[in-house]
Parts: C-alpha cells; structure tokens; sequence
C-alpha cells in the first residue's frame, strides 16, 4: 500500500461490558488483542494522524503497509485494555478527545460511558500516542450556528493545549459529519489534518480535512477485520451502513433547512 489507499481504523470504547449507548461501537479487550496480533503479523506499520498527513503533504514515501489505528471520544478502556496492547507490540495510534467528555476541571457530562481522566490522557501522550481535538461536548458540528461551531472546536484545541503543553493538530469530526464550513473552522483553528468516516480507505486525494476511516465495532470478526485492513470487500462490509447514513442525511438536511426558517421567521 505504500503510495497508495491507507486504512485508517476507527474504534471507540474498548470494554469487557460496556454501556448500552456505546455497545455497538465498542470491542472487548479480547478482540483488540486479536486484531493487533494480525497487523503485527501481516507487518502493518501503524502511523499516527499527523505522520500520514505530514508525508502526504511532504511527498515522502509511507512505510510499508501503513495503517492507522485511532479512538474516538476518549473512553477509559483505551488506557486500561487498550495501551499495554500497542505498547506490547510498539505501535503508534491517536486518540481523539471529546474535551468535555474527559472526567476533572472541563468536564460538561453527557458522556456515553466512563470517560479518561485528564491524568490518563497525558500518560497515553507520554506513551507515544497521538492526542486530537473530537470537539468539547460531541455535537454534530454541520448542524451548529457559526458561534457555537467556533466555540466547539476552539474549545476543544485550547483545553487540549492547556492540559497537554502543546497545541494538537488533528482532527476528528463527530458522527464523521462535516462541511465546507466545518472543514473551514477546523483549518482556521489550526488544525492541519482532519478525520471522517466514510468507511472506505483514505487516499490523498481525500485531501487534509476529509480522509476517510473504516468502523471496527462489536460485530466485526477477525475475518472481516482482515478484510478491513487489506482494503477488501469494504463496499459489501458496509453497503447497509451506507444506506441508512444516507438516508439519516436526508433527515438531517431536512432539519438544517427547517432550523433556518425558523431563525429567519423569529
């Protein structure tokens, strides 16, 4: 794959028995384990966000068979299941944090299931992982006033700034839901990379703000997996996924259009 379409693994919680809300998005420990095992074996080389986007911007070569392995959110499995995982096998991943949602001093609640605290989060920097900005409290950021748009994702990349000395640089939209003016406000906050989902492979024709990523969720076997990462059969994995993300597009688009009348009749 070196040149060419990337696989970029979107996980959330991992947990032995997590919420109901952030159930099909988990996987157990077990499955983590197994499917690291398999990209340590095949000799995937995991890169972080911002390596990809540096070589793709740069125009040097990946390494070979590059994928990235990144987390949504910030659950606290990532530290506890997760980490002895990629630190076992010396591999690079990126956590995106919902700020908010990050247990101590900014937490606004509202969070699926147990969160990282702060503490956690820069013990999972000092191991080498990557740190983004997911926003401050997970909204769908497409359907945001320009304000509230602006507030979200500076928020987010000042209290990740504060918290961890350095300003982050990547980028994961929540729900993968953006837009021209979304992309606009991640760039003009300072972002140099930023994630959806897609799920597809990322290429670099995607550009910086828009790389698509591939879902591993509860369901999906090792099988599958191997699927995922190979870039096989990835159309037929998620062809029902893709049919109700389009349809619940249309829904969105339809409340977009009546939250705008209604601010321009009040």
């Amino acid at each position: 794959m070196n040149g060419g379409p990337v696989p970029i693994l979107m996980y959330h919680a991992v947990a032995h028995t997590p919420s109901r809300a952030a159930h099909a998005l988990s996987v157990s420990p077990a499955a983590f384990g197994e499917q690291m095992r398999l990209l340590a074996e095949r000799g995937f080389t995991p890169l972080t966000a911002d390596q990809l986007a540096t070589a793709w911007r740069d125009g040097l070569a990946l390494p070979p068979d590059p994928v990235l392995i990144t987390f949504d959110d910030g659950y606290e499995g990532v530290h506890r299941y997760a980490l002895p995982v990629l630190v076992e096998h010396g591999f690079a991943a990126t956590l995106f944090a919902s700020t908010g949602w990050v247990r101590g001093e900014h937490e606004t609640g509202g969070a699926l299931d147990l969160m990282l605290t702060w503490d956690q989060v820069r013990e999972l920097a000092g191991a080498g992982l990557e740190i983004g900005g997911h926003s401050h409290t997970h909204p769908q950021l497409d359907q945001l006033a320009d304000d509230t748009l602006r507030f979200e994702v500076e928020r987010c990349r000042d209290v990740l700034t504060l918290e961890l000395g350095r300003p982050p640089v990547s980028f994961a939209y929540p729900y993968g839901y953006s837009s021209r003016r979304v992309r606009s406000a991640v760039r003009t906050a300072g972002f140099g990379v930023s994630l959806a989902v897609g799920n597809a492979l990322a290429a670099r024709r995607q550009g910086p703000y828009a790389l698509e990523r591939v879902t591993v969720g509860r369901s999906t076997t090792i099988d599958e997996f191997e699927q995922l990462v190979e870039g096989r059969d990835i159309g037929r994995h998620f062809a029902g996924d893709r049919a109700l993300t389009k349809g619940y597009a249309m829904v969105r688009r339809t409340r977009q259009i009546m939250r705008k009348v209604s601010e321009v009749r009040v």
